[in-house]
């Protein structure tokens, strides 16, 4: 029988702050994740579901896209313990009917907060609010796929509708998405990349040609050193921990570069071997370095000016497969050190040591998250990396190469499909070959210009397929008014979220099928595919009956809006859109004819396992760039000054978070228990600024263009972490982060170096 969540907020009165542990996962781990599964799913329905989770033959985790082991050496519980929630949270038996939008308002919705809103469960029919109402109505399919298509047909141009996505999204669904978009007339194709690791493909397209990462799972786990740099494995991929493990159990040393000190990277308990339930577990990283948030610049040059003065490069590697390596060389020469150490926040004690295992290593893999890419240098934070690793000869090498850690189970592979506001040319070309049709070639809009349009009603439309655009973007109460503004918005989904509080005059919420639910489009099962951070393609296959008979699958709701949409004298009209809705296997049919490397799709992905896309300099060390070689880059030390009495704060997840889905109130590696409000201080800068542990504070940025951004009521936790910086969870934090304050070459919010003051609240405790 259908459920609700309790009503009700979190009361914040109730937080408890105690010391951080220094390990994690182990039997905690397992008991967290089986009592949240059962609170969602019940016992059976948890037992059923969960030993399918990444399986050959069952469906996709739709949490983090680390890879999955061999098929035939995968364990019984192939999951982690936030990739059980991720699946618990989908496979719930909580209801968002009718009912429920006839007793809560539009407005009463916005009044809850991110936890509340999603704890109400799955949606399950699809529902209108039409101009001037105040409650959302049920509303037929073709009525929905009509609204959608009249006023998609009603715009001046294509260019004033906006289409974001999720990386949660299938290939499949991914590809006929674009499809749709560039077969209406615009480029307009925003997504979770453009907020997270833009910056990670802008500078590896630049340096080595491909946007991706160039290591297997095979090469992390026989590395001879692990760089990991801007991440927290435990919290965001925690599966990477059992492959950090069998590494360290190979010979692998670790370097941890991170402000904060985090339990993932200390001791792995792996609950899947008796050392991780009775024993001590396992000691990952050899080496912490604290760096000061935006540091990893200064840190990575340093790095390169050692090992240049150290003679310890592959000059081989370097004369053959490599420009740019004199002007680096020659960048380097005069490295103001005490500027490094000023970024950094590290000694060049510290800063040697880890130089010398680098210098030490035989093959090293780089590591990396958004703790790289979310600053003002985060491109050429990355090429930093890049750099080092050709001065390694670490590309193209067994056991060796660059790591960026993807987050969304398929954002890699939604790129891959053509979710892209600046396609390739190529691309274009062979959709236009494919399916006749012209497709336009000017860029479109990514995250940040598509809020700037919405904001000015240069764009009318937005549809989100997947994802919580309203809480996932920056500065909130901008882009919010912006999705109000909009004259329709479309939110494909499976559960209730933020985004569906902020309509537009007319909103939809279009309900879909999740990763683990049967889809039978067409009246036979069907499979999607999914592209892990390591360019693997398998297949998925949902084993659960769907949460309403309502439901359709994304692929159905993308195919149908087509279908509505295009008149006979459209050429969008020429594409089998009824064809590709029925038959997914006709997508990668047209797929395979489009983009290299998914050539046999079909016949690949019944390997179970699936199969590696083409990597060209992991493969042979050809670098397609336009210089024909790997490019070293030479990058300005970029170093923030912090105005008196201000931290420099990053927004990050608690270990009870997916992104914007929060699973509940603790954050068990960092000590926090029944609530988010907090921001984390080193115990020195709370006591300069005349704060004590426990006060309550209201967060203040200032940015250049003079607003001022608030976020209220944060209770202050001492925590060790680097002099002048502080850390508090997102959403509520990504109020403060500016629309206008990017990467430079990405245009990716900087989430992680946001300048704040603390104000006491109310008068403090």
């Amino acid at each position: 029988m259908a459920t609700r969540a309790p009503n009700g907020e979190p009361d914040e009165s109730r937080l408890e702050v105690s010391a951080a542990p220094e390990h994690s996962a182990g039997p905690r781990a397992v008991a967290a994740a089986m009592r949240h599964a059962v609170g969602q799913m019940g016992v059976r329905r948890s037992a059923a579901t969960l030993r399918r989770v990444n399986q050959a033959d069952g469906f996709d985790c739709q949490g983090c896209a680390w890879p999955d082991a061999e098929a035939g050496h995968r364990h019984v519980a192939e999951f982690c313990e936030n990739g059980a929630k991720a699946v618990a949270e989908e496979a719930t038996l909580r209801r968002v009917d009718a009912g429920f939008f006839a007793e809560h308002s539009v407005a009463d919705l916005a009044g809850h907060g991110d936890y509340w809103l999603g704890q109400q469960g799955r949606l399950t029919e699809p529902m209108v609010l039409r101009p001037g109402a105040t409650h959302y109505a049920p509303i037929g399919w073709d009525e929905a796929f009509a609204l959608v298509a009249d006023h998609l047909r009603g715009l001046d141009h294509p260019d004033q509708a906006v289409f974001y996505t999720s990386g949660r999204t299938s290939n499949e669904a991914a590809f006929v998405y674009q499809l749709l978009v560039r077969a209406f007339g615009t480029n307009n194709l925003p997504d979770c990349s453009n907020m997270c690791h833009e910056s990670t493909s802008v500078a590896l397209t630049e340096t080595i040609g491909i946007g991706k990462g160039s290591v297997t799972l095979t090469d992390v786990e026989t590395a001879d050193l692990i760089v990991v740099a801007g991440q927290n494995p435990g919290t965001n991929h925690p599966r990477m921990l059992a492959s950090l493990e069998v590494a360290k159990d190979n010979g692998a040393r670790i370097i941890s570069v991170n402000p904060l000190r985090e339990a993932g990277l200390g001791r792995f308990k792996n609950p899947q071997r008796p050392r991780g339930v009775v024993g001590h577990g396992t000691r990952l990283a050899d080496l912490h370095l604290p760096i000061r948030l935006g540091g990893d610049l200064a840190l990575f040059q340093a790095w390169g000016a050692l090992l240049l003065k150290w003679g310890a490069i592959d000059e081989e590697f370097l004369a053959e497969h490599t420009v740019g390596f004199t002007a680096y060389a020659e960048g380097l020469a005069d490295l103001d050190w005490d500027k490094v150490e000023e970024a950094t926040g590290l000694t060049r004690d510290q800063i040697e040591e880890g130089a010398a295992m680098i210098r030490d290593s035989a093959a090293t893999v780089w590591c990396w998250a958004m703790g790289l890419t979310q600053h003002r240098h985060g491109v050429a934070t990355i090429k930093e990396v890049v750099n080092l690793a050709l001065l390694r000869g670490d590309i193209g090498r067994p056991g060796a190469g660059l790591c960026p850690v993807r987050g969304h189970s398929n954002v890699q592979g939604d790129r891959t499909m053509g979710i892209w506001e600046r396609p390739p040319v190529w691309f274009l070309d062979a959709l236009e070959v494919e399916f006749g049709i012209p497709v336009p070639r000017e860029h479109g809009l990514d995250v940040v210009e598509a809020i700037r349009a919405l904001s000015t009603g240069a764009a009318r439309v937005f549809v989100g397929l997947g994802g919580n655009f309203a809480s996932a973007a920056p500065d909130t109460p901008v882009t919010e008014a912006a999705l109000r503004r909009a004259d329709l918005t479309v939110q494909i989904s499976t559960k209730l979220n933020r985004s569906h509080a902020v309509p537009g005059t007319t909103a939809l919420i279009l309900p879909v099928l999740g990763r683990s639910e049967r889809d039978l489009t067409g009246g036979s099962p069907q499979r999607v595919t999914v592209e892990d951070s390591m360019s693997m393609v398998h297949a998925s296959r949902g084993p659960l009956a769907p949460a309403s008979p309502e439901l359709r699958s994304e692929v159905d709701v993308v195919c149908s809006i087509a279908l509505a949409l295009f008149a006979e004298d459209h050429p969008g009209s020429g594409v089998p859109w009824e064809r590709l809705r029925t038959d997914y296997g006709e997508i990668r049919h047209r797929i395979s004819r489009v983009i290299p490397g998914f050539d046999d799709y079909e016949r690949r992905i019944d390997q179970p396992g699936g199969f590696v896309l083409p990597h060209p300099p992991r493969d042979a060390r050809v670098f397609p760039t336009a210089a024909g070689r790997a490019v070293l880059t030479v990058s300005p030390l970029d170093v923030l000054d912090l105005p008196e009495g201000h931290l420099l704060l990053q927004t990050l997840r608690s270990h009870d978070q997916y992104n914007t889905t929060i699973y509940g109130l603790d954050d068990r590696y960092r000590g926090i228990r029944n609530g988010r409000r907090v921001v984390f201080v080193h115990p020195d800068d709370v006591a300069d600024l005349g704060l004590a542990g426990g006060d309550l504070v209201d967060l203040v940025a200032v940015w250049g263009d003079g607003v001022e951004r608030r976020a209220d009521r944060f209770r202050v936790v001492p925590y060790d972490q680097p002099r002048g910086c502080a850390a508090a969870y997102y959403p509520e934090t990504n109020p403060l982060v500016p629309l206008g304050s990017v990467a430079v070459g990405s245009n990716t919010p900087t989430s992680k170096s946001v300048v704040v003051r603390l104000e006491p609240h109310g008068g403090g405790r």
